[in-house]
């Protein structure tokens, strides 16, 4: 097959960020969130200094980059993948992803709100889809926002979806062109994992490492080697190839799959009510999201960066 290299990242990114939503409810029936989130960082970042000093490019970024780097680590890492993870202990991995499904909306409305973006009769109607399909999500669990522990899950969800939409907002807005994406994100990497352990030990009830069970320890190193590492080559190497709108419909598939594993495996129940939701976020989101060049082949060159 002439594209395979293609077609395979494009099945490693749709298929490994599907399940990572499965992965992180697995691995926080045992072990601490803030652990989870920061060990998977931590060991992200020694295989990308392997990596980067088996090809001899493990350097100095510079102060002005490193502060780059820092603040999309905070706000991507630490905050939305951090938040993410700890929401998981009390909200359905199903859930999670749905929910985190809306992310684009908010950026979207912050794009707007900054003047990146125009608000028009088509995007509205993407909006007003997106709200009604979290209607339909809280339609019969309002009951359970009584419960505090799921409440705050919702809202740590809430906040981890604002600080992925404020990363990707700082980055449009500054349009940051990155010579070493790899070198960059072991910066990343390292200073999420050090702060996320630091978050495990001052805030973690109990961390007794003698509870971790082997499937909790498995599905964390999964999130580090596959979920961290190879899904975002292989979403970058996708990049070089298609154009980023069209690896961006790849989001959809991971909710979709997130969805379906989430049943299959977990037994979490999915409702009527819930593949509405869904139906009705994902093709807003989608009609938000929507461009002429989405089913358009076309092949950009691969820059240097």
């Amino acid at each position: 097959m002439k594209n395979y290299k293609l077609t395979l990242a494009i099945f490693t990114v749709a298929i490994v960020w599907g399940t990572t939503f499965l992965a992180i409810r697995v691995a926080v029936e045992t072990i601490p969130a803030w652990f989870v989130a920061g060990i998977r960082q931590f060991l992200a970042a020694m295989i990308m200094m392997i990596i980067l000093l088996y090809k001899k490019e493990f350097k100095w970024i510079g102060w002005k980059n490193l502060g780059y780097q820092l603040i999309f680590s905070t706000l991507m890492l630490i905050v939305a993948n951090g938040m993410t993870t700890v929401a998981e202990e009390e909200v359905t991995s199903s859930l999670t992803s749905l929910i985190s499904a809306c992310s684009p909306i908010v950026v979207f409305l912050g794009s707007v709100a900054i003047g990146l973006q125009k608000f028009t009769l088509r995007t509205f109607f993407g909006v007003l889809l997106c709200f009604s399909g979290i209607l339909f999500i809280f339609w019969d669990g309002l009951s359970d926002m009584a419960n505090s522990d799921y409440r705050m899950g919702i809202i740590y969800l809430f906040i981890a979806i604002g600080g992925w939409a404020s990363g990707t907002i700082f980055t449009k807005k500054l349009n940051i062109q990155s010579r070493n994406i790899s070198l960059n994100l072991f910066y990343q990497f390292i200073f999420a994992g050090i702060v996320q352990l630091c978050f495990a030990f001052l805030f973690s009830e109990s961390y007794n490492f003698e509870n971790w069970s082997v499937k909790s320890i498995s599905a964390m190193i999964y999130l580090a080697v596959f979920g961290s590492v190879a899904a975002f080559f292989a979403f970058h190497y996708a990049l070089t190839r298609v154009s980023p709108v069209q690896v961006s419909i790849l989001a959809y598939v991971n909710t979709i799959i997130s969805i379906f594993l989430s049943w299959l495996i977990l037994n979490e129940k999915i409702s009527a009510k819930f593949i509405s939701a869904a139906v009705l976020i994902i093709v807003g989101v989608f009609i938000i999201n929507y461009n002429k060049e989405l089913f358009k082949r076309k092949k950009i060159e691969k820059q240097s960066i």
